[in-house]
């Protein structure tokens, strides 16, 4: 008795291999030709599910702003002070970034050549980001945990800071690991640099 043989999902397929590509070579250097070689498909299978490369980015960009909005949502623990919280959430967020490199590539493709759509990518990214982080900041204000602050602002500089520590930092001589970049965001983001 043979094993029944599940059909291949092609849209599955192309969308793995979009990924792969644009993680390698950034959006700009991202061809369908090349996506097609990857996926073990031909060019016009991909056309039957995506019209051209920037429909597929977006797609690609929408499961990653899913993905981390899920992960942040299963490691959110509102009975947890604010700074286990942030640090929990953080530590996942730094997990699928290891795994996961095209967040990195798009960043360093916006600051060398400045692809419009790359930015654009970023920026959805961003976004999705901030409002998620700005309501749980609110949370954590309005039960008193945190000092009153303007919660879109605050999450920005968090996203900024973390993007510091961990993409964007041209001041580091070498990345900083997991645990150096926890260590550092609980110091500026909880315990502060003033003397008490």
């Amino acid at each position: 008795m043979s094993a029944e043989r599940k059909p291949v999902d092609r849209r599955k397929q192309v969308i793995e291999a979009a990924k792969r590509s644009f993680a390698s070579f950034g959006y700009k250097a991202t061809t369908m030709e090349q996506v097609a070689k990857l996926a073990g498909v031909g060019k016009g299978t991909i056309y039957t599910f995506f019209s051209n490369k920037e429909q597929l980015f977006d797609e690609i960009m929408s499961g990653m702003i899913h993905d981390m909005r899920e992960i942040a949502e299963e490691t959110l623990n509102s009975s947890l002070p604010f700074a286990e919280t942030l640090t929990g959430v953080l530590s996942r967020l730094l997990d699928y970034r290891d795994r996961h490199q095209l967040a990195v590539k798009l960043s360093q493709e916006v600051r060398d050549i400045g692809t419009a759509v790359a930015k654009e990518g970023l920026d959805q990214l961003e976004g999705a980001i901030v409002a998620f982080i700005a309501r749980h900041v609110k949370v954590y204000v309005d039960r008193g945990e945190v000092k009153p602050c303007d919660p879109d602002l605050t999450a920005y500089l968090m996203l900024k800071t973390y993007l510091a520590l961990t993409v964007d930092g041209p001041y580091l001589r070498q990345p900083l690991g997991k645990e150096e970049v926890l260590k550092h965001f609980r110091f500026y983001w909880m315990e502060g640099l003033a003397v008490r």
